[in-house]
């Protein structure tokens, strides 16, 4: 099977733990180089975040895993990338 190399995922999760700490975590992760987050949105007892992760093999499970672990819910994979090198998204005339 291909190896995922990035993912991009919209994430639902309490207030605690921290943005921080759940890049932090999911950055040692199995098979993950890096990540980033990014606040979406804030209510009263939850945040959305976007995170993208970044590696050779990234393990999937293991992500989604951790994520539960902390508390929140994976809503949607919003992106992915499989295979030997990173492709950046084309522009169509639909975009």
């Amino acid at each position: 099977m291909a190896p995922i190399r990035r993912i991009v995922l919209d994430v639902l999760k309490p207030h605690e733990p921290s943005m921080l700490e759940l890049a932090e975590r999911l950055a040692d992760t199995d098979g993950v180089d890096g990540t980033n987050a990014t606040m979406v949105e804030i209510d009263e007892e939850v945040e959305n975040v976007k995170v993208t992760a970044t590696g050779d093999d990234i393990d999937y499970d293991a992500v989604k895993r951790e994520v539960g672990d902390m508390g929140g819910s994976v809503h949607s994979i919003d992106e992915i990338v499989c295979g030997e090198k990173l492709v950046e998204e084309s522009k169509t005339p639909q975009d």
